[in-house]
């Protein structure tokens, strides 16, 4: 993965979202107060929770602070320092062949790329290093979708709790019909606070981070294409100028400009 700090869009995204809704509720005249209700907080926190407890394993669950954390994290996909540093191997074999690249595969610091290089020193079919690196990205990318699908999951359950708080609440507003209209009408205003909560939550927080976490892991699976490219490339000794035709689609625009109008990246 190639973090590079943090990502504003993510915590921008949510800042603004629920940012804007609280502003437009204060310019009609509400009270930020009126917006707090620790009960619909119980029951979206805790029904979405037990939810997904049902859904997926404790395991799963528990892991839910760290793919936010992730989430946050910038992650850029193929880049042209991954690139220059494979045409620098493809050169290297094609001087003193492939057996010279042993000793840079404990300097590698792709997961992937250290696989795959050292399979092919190992002098590996071709065709099994393919069969494995296909298979670690199909597995990566497995992983990758069942963590997205526990906030995908979430922001299905969080309406819905936030429909049960409402109701709830509002089955304690039908039994005291009769009562003072003023405490009934700030009855009924709790009560579908939940709803807000629910909604809120499940198209500003959980869906979003969830399309994050797919975001990332399309491009990450791009990085890991490259690379099994890159290895089969390397193992049929082409010229390291083909090589980089080949790689070259892999990178965003910018890296391509960055790398022709500055000579190559170390």
């Amino acid at each position: 993965m190639n973090k590079g700090g943090m990502d504003i869009s993510t915590i921008g995204g949510i800042g603004l979202g629920f940012g804007a809704i609280l502003i437009g509720y204060l310019l009609e005249g509400g009270n930020p107060a009126g917006l707090v209700g620790p009960s619909a907080i119980i029951i979206i926190a805790g029904g979405t929770i037990g939810a997904l407890m049902t859904s997926f394993t404790i395991k799963d669950v528990m892991s839910i602070p760290k793919l936010i954390g992730q989430a946050t994290q910038l992650s850029k996909g193929p880049t042209s320092d991954l690139v220059e540093t494979i045409i620098t191997f493809a050169e290297k074999a094609r001087r003193e062949g492939i057996l010279s690249l042993e000793g840079d595969i404990d300097d590698i610091g792709n997961p992937l790329l250290k696989k795959g290089v050292k399979l092919l020193v190992d002098g590996t079919d071709p065709e099994i290093v393919r069969n494995i690196l296909e298979n670690d990205i199909y597995i990566f990318e497995l992983r990758r979708k069942e963590e997205a699908a526990i906030f995908d999951t979430a922001g299905g359950y969080s309406p819905t709790m936030g429909i049960i708080g409402t109701v709830t609440g509002l089955v304690l507003v039908l039994s005291r019909l009769g009562g003072d209209a003023a405490e009934l009408g700030h009855s009924i205003a709790v009560a579908f606070i939940a709803t807000l909560y629910g909604i809120g939550l499940a198209n500003l927080f959980w869906l979003p981070v969830g399309g994050k976490l797919k975001l990332k892991m399309k491009l990450e699976k791009l990085e890991k294409e490259m690379i099994v490219v890159a290895v089969l490339s390397l193992m049929q000794g082409e010229n390291p100028s083909v090589m980089r035709d080949k790689l070259d689609p892999f990178l965003e625009e910018g890296h391509k400009e960055k790398k022709g109008g500055g000579g190559e990246e170390k």
